[in-house]
């Protein structure tokens, strides 16, 4: 499994994932931030980019978390 740094942008217009950096990506979600909704949201939107199972591993309410992918 590889392990990735995320932002969360929730509230957003439209959704999208942008690489920043050496693993490290910038979550759009329209999703709001309560009740798990975001987190939700960013799950399915990585789980469409990258084609694989994605978790959520720390910072479930951060917007910065660490999301494992895997291989």
């Amino acid at each position: 499994m590889s392990r990735i740094t995320i932002d969360v942008k929730a509230g957003s217009r439209e959704e999208g994932v942008k690489e920043i950096g050496d693993n490290h990506y910038i979550v759009s979600v329209k999703a709001p931030r309560r009740k798990g909704k975001a987190n939700a949201s960013v799950v399915k939107i990585l789980k469409k980019h990258f084609g694989r199972p994605v978790f959520i591993v720390s910072g479930h309410t951060s917007t910065r978390k660490i999301v494992e992918i895997e291989e």
